[in-house]
């Protein structure tokens, strides 16, 4: 590691521990919509899919994009204020690339998915294999969810270690 002052190691730990923090508040909202909101609008489809309209359910876009979007600000700068202290920097470049893996695949199958199911809520006749998509959607977040906990948790030892090096 390269001549680090006291004041690099207060940002590192400041941003470190901003998008920790960040990444278990999303965290519990995720975990909160796969376990009381995502049951509501997969049982009996297309019926319940109105709940993910815009305007007329509980449509949560515009939250995620903001909260992905300030966790993800958060996270490239915990990686830039923590470039110099090698093993903390390579253990985030590792989590924010599962993160970024994790993201990539909300983007081309989650997202899509919801959008579709949203069109059947608007337009039933485009209801077909309903049962399997939900179900199958609803299985795989469960591992997404897993994963974005995992990655959390993974930030923990990092913080610890940050916090080891002012002693």
């Amino acid at each position: 590691m390269e001549n680090i002052t006291a004041s690099y190691i207060t940002r590192a730990e400041l941003w470190l521990c901003i998008t920790t923090l960040i990444y278990f508040l999303m965290n519990g909202a995720q975990i909160f919509e796969t376990l009381v909101f995502v049951p509501k609008w997969t049982t009996s489809p297309p019926d319940n899919f109105k709940l993910l309209l815009d305007g007329q359910g509980t449509s949560l876009k515009i939250f995620w994009i903001v909260f992905h979007s300030l966790h993800e600000i958060t996270f490239i700068l915990a990686i830039v204020f923590c470039w110099k202290i090698d093993p903390v920097r390579n253990w985030l470049l590792i989590l924010f690339a599962v993160h970024f893996a994790v993201r990539v695949w909300t983007l081309s199958y989650f997202a899509p998915n919801i959008l579709d199911f949203q069109k059947v809520a608007e337009n039933p006749s485009l209801a077909k294999d309903l049962i399997n998509r939900t179900s199958l959607w609803q299985t795989l977040n469960y591992v997404r969810v897993a994963i974005f906990v995992a990655v959390s948790i993974g930030l923990i030892p990092l913080c610890i270690k940050l916090f080891s090096l002012r002693h």
